[in-house]
C-alpha cells in the first residue's frame, strides 16, 4: 500500500507540474497575427507606393509626349535673290585673264621675239642712261669736296670759299641752322685760318651717291707749333653739291 500512495503522489506532482508550467508560458498567436498584419499592411504599402511611383511615371510620360507634339523646330528660310539686279559688287580679281594669241606661223614669231628684244634692250639702256649719269654726278661732287679739303688744309681762303654757293648754309643735325651766307663762312674760317699754325683733314670713309657726298674725317690742328698736334678729333659732315657748288653742309656731332 505504500509504494501505490508514492506512485498517486507522484502523479499528482506531475500534474501540477504541468498545469503550471502550461500557466507561464506566453501568447504567440497575437503577435504571429499582428506581424501577418504588418505584413500585409507593408506589402500594401510597397504596391501603394509602386502605384504612385508608376502613375507619375506615366504623367511625366504623357507630358513629355504632350510637349513633344507642340514643340515645333523653326524653318529655315533661304534668301530672296533677286537674278533681275544687276550684280555691282566689287570683287578683285573676278576676270578672267584674256588669253595670249600665239603667233600663227614663223614670221609672226619672228615679229614677237624682235619687238620683245627691242623692249628688253630700250629697258637695259634707260637703266643705264640713268646709271651714268648718276655716276657723272657722283664724280662731280667728289671732284668739288677734294678741292674743298685741299683748300682746307693749305689755309687758303680764297680757294676754300670759292667751291661754296653764295646762299650755302650750315646745319647742325638735324636741322639746326648755324649760319648762312658766304660773309659769315669769311669771317668764320678765316679767323681759324689765320690763328691756327697748321690743320690737316683726311677722310676715314666717304659715301659718296650722286650730289651727296658723306665724309667721316680725321681732324688735326696746331695751335702754337706747326710741327706739334695738340688736337685731334673725328668730325662727320654731309655736302650737298649743286653745279659745281656746295649749297648745304650738315653737321653730325
Amino acid at each position: 500500500m505504500k509504494p501505490l500512495s508514492i506512485i498517486l503522489a507522484s502523479l499528482i506532482t506531475t500534474v501540477a507540474l504541468i498545469s503550471y508550467a502550461s500557466d507561464q508560458q506566453p501568447e504567440v498567436t497575437e503577435p504571429k497575427l499582428k506581424s501577418a498584419e504588418q505584413v500585409v499592411t507593408n506589402k500594401g504599402d510597397s504596391v501603394s507606393k509602386k502605384t504612385n511611383t508608376d502613375n507619375f511615371a506615366t504623367e511625366i510620360e504623357t507630358n513629355d509626349k504632350i510637349n513633344t507634339l507642340e514643340y515645333k523646330a523653326p524653318e529655315l528660310k533661304k534668301p530672296v535673290i533677286d537674278t533681275a539686279k544687276t550684280d555691282d559688287s566689287k570683287v578683285f580679281g573676278n576676270e578672267a585673264p584674256q588669253p595670249v594669241e600665239k603667233p600663227k606661223n614663223k614670221v609672226e614669231k619672228a615679229v614677237a621675239v624682235a619687238e620683245a628684244e627691242k623692249a628688253v634692250t630700250q629697258a637695259k639702256e634707260a637703266l643705264t642712261t640713268k646709271q651714268q649719269t648718276k655716276a657723272k654726278q657722283s664724280r662731280e661732287s667728289l671732284a668739288v669736296v677734294e678741292q674743298l679739303v685741299n683748300a682746307y688744309n693749305a689755309r687758303n681762303i680764297e680757294e676754300f670759299i670759292r667751291v661754296y654757293s653764295e646762299d650755302v648754309e650750315f646745319y647742325i643735325f638735324p636741322n639746326e641752322l648755324l649760319f648762312k651766307g658766304k660773309e659769315k663762312l669769311i669771317a668764320r674760317y678765316g679767323l681759324m685760318f689765320k690763328k691756327l699754325k697748321c690743320i690737316h683733314s683726311s677722310p676715314i670713309k666717304r659715301i659718296v651717291h650722286g650730289d651727296i657726298v658723306i665724309d667721316h674725317e680725321l681732324s688735326e690742328t696746331c695751335s702754337t707749333d706747326k710741327n706739334v698736334v695738340d688736337k685731334r678729333s673725328e668730325l662727320i659732315s654731309s655736302y650737298q653739291i649743286k653745279d659745281g657748288k656746295i649749297i648745304r653742309v650738315l653737321f653730325f656731332r
